[in-house]
């Protein structure tokens, strides 16, 4: 933008500067050439009354003398032609056709006393002439040959000179438009850049006041919008969080009454095996968005740091993928043996994979993807595979299930989204948006794919540890997080 409004100033000043110097040098050159014909006509007109007198007297000594004269102290020749005779000082040829036609009209009373505009290169000569004689009698023809060297150098002095202090003035005027359009345009990058980190983070920076009127007045708008719909974010995430906190305690209280009922009304399953279950779905319903609520946090967060600036790793946020993954694969052997399911490991010869994540964000995106492969595809082969580059450590869990199509792929991180093919499997809907959120939330990505020939590709691609690998605690990893399940009445 500042090129495009520097490239239309910058042509409104070149414009300018062309129109002011060419005012200058076309009056300058009218003021030269005028003041070259009038001095050239008083000699052509003070030569022709000499040439009529000396007709009228046959003295023609006088004129050729003053001729002569003129010549050597001008250098311009000078040619009287009468019927009887012709005169002629410097070097004046009266055989030129300019000369000759110059002699034709005036000998028809057409004199020749305009001079052509003055140009800084040309012809350096030109000639006028004119008849003396009576009203009636034309008794003869003088003309004048004009040097228009002087005029010219002068002339070509001043187009220098205007072309130079055109040039300084542009320069000027060039510097004078960067510095307008930086003070224009500052405020306007500026408040880009701000809208940028508002759409990225949910909030921003208070923007600096300055520049034209308008552009203040819109900087303070902003910044009042921004606060606005931070607070509106906020309130929103707190308000999802404090809900599903809520709410639990009232579930968990009714459950213990129906387990109480249970106990005194003995063993009749059948009466409050559905009201079990869909305890069971509230429960997990409320833990799901809970840790949701949690997870967009930690992403806000997150996005907003980078926004920010880099933030130093530390210990805490300092994970073993290797370790992690054996660990969740352990913790789902009981799952994927219950519904028939086969765990394969493939890694990376190197042991000692560090990722920059929180240790128990990792293991809880690794759980919530074994879960969903186990889920999805029982009976099946979930593959886990860990590879890693030199920025990078991609972990994928995939398996061969049923997958999904592309369209449900677009929307399988979406809040509360089901596939319509799984709708009677029991689920809420936020496992995969929790894992997205919180792959986002540690520099991370979510990519999910079809796996070959058939089935999911779920693959985590998490920033590698920058700090020199070191020999991982065998101790596990503790489970304090900010995504820790808040504990019921019944804990």
């Amino acid at each position: 933008m500042r090129v495009r409004v520097l490239g239309v100033l910058g042509l409104l000043s070149v414009l300018l500067v062309v129109g002011l110097a060419y005012s200058i040098l076309s009056a300058g050159s009218r003021a030269l050439g005028q003041d070259l014909e009038i001095n050239r006509l008083a000699s052509l007109n003070r030569f022709s009354q000499v040439a009529a007198d000396a007709a009228a007297t046959h003295e023609w000594a006088g004129l050729k003398t003053a001729m002569d004269t003129y010549s050597k102290l001008y250098g311009e020749g000078i040619l009287v032609h009468t019927q009887d005779r012709t005169l002629v000082s410097g070097v004046l040829d009266p055989a030129r056709a300019d000369v000759r036609d110059a002699l034709f009209n005036a000998s028809l009373n057409l004199s020749l006393t305009k001079l052509p505009a003055l140009r800084p290169v040309g012809p350096g000569t030109m000639l006028v002439s004119t008849s003396f004689g009576s009203a009636n009698q034309v008794m003869g023809e003088v003309v004048l040959e004009v040097d228009a060297g002087t005029a010219q150098a002068k002339l070509r002095t001043l187009w220098i000179l205007v072309i130079a202090a055109g040039a300084l003035l542009e320069v000027g005027l060039l510097f004078g438009a960067a510095r307008v359009t930086r003070w224009v345009l500052r405020p306007i990058h500026r408040l880009n850049s701000a809208v940028v980190e508002l759409e990225e983070t949910g909030s921003m920076r208070r923007v600096p006041e300055d520049g034209p009127p308008e552009l203040r007045e819109l900087s303070r708008s902003l910044t009042t919008m921004a606060a606005a719909v931070k607070g509106s974010l906020e309130q929103q995430r707190q308000l999802i969080a404090d809900t599903s906190h809520q709410l639990r305690n009232p579930v968990a209280a009714l459950r213990l009454r129906v387990d109480l009922l249970q106990l005194k009304a003995g063993p009749e399953p059948e009466a409050f095996s559905a009201v079990t279950a869909e305890l069971g779905r509230v429960e997990e319903l409320l833990d799901g968005v809970l840790m949701l609520a949690t997870a967009e946090n930690r992403a806000f967060e997150g996005t907003a740091g980078k926004a920010v600036g880099p933030v130093p790793a530390s210990e805490h946020d300092r994970a073993n993928a290797l370790l992690a993954v054996q660990e969740e694969l352990d913790r789902a052997t009981a799952a994927a043996t219950g519904s028939g399911t086969k765990l394969s490991l493939q890694s990376s010869p190197d042991a000692e994979l560090y990722v920059a994540c929180s240790p128990f964000e990792l293991a809880q995106m690794l759980g919530e993807l074994l879960e969903n492969a186990i889920k999805y595809a029982p009976g099946g082969h979930i593959r886990l595979t860990l590879k890693a580059s030199a920025a990078t450590v991609d972990i994928e869990v995939s398996d061969d299930g049923p997958g999904m199509s592309p369209d449900d792929l677009a929307l399988s991180t979406t809040r509360f989204w089901r596939s319509p093919d799984h709708r009677d499997i029991r689920g809420t809907g936020l496992g995969l948006t929790i894992v997205d959120r919180l792959a986002e939330a540690n520099g991370g990505t979510l990519v999910l794919g079809p796996s070959e020939p058939h089935g999911l590709r779920a693959r985590l691609v998490l920033p590698r540890w920058p700090g020199p690998d070191r020999r991982p605690s065998l101790s596990r990893p503790s489970r304090r997080s900010s995504l820790s399940r808040p504990r019921s009445s019944d804990d």
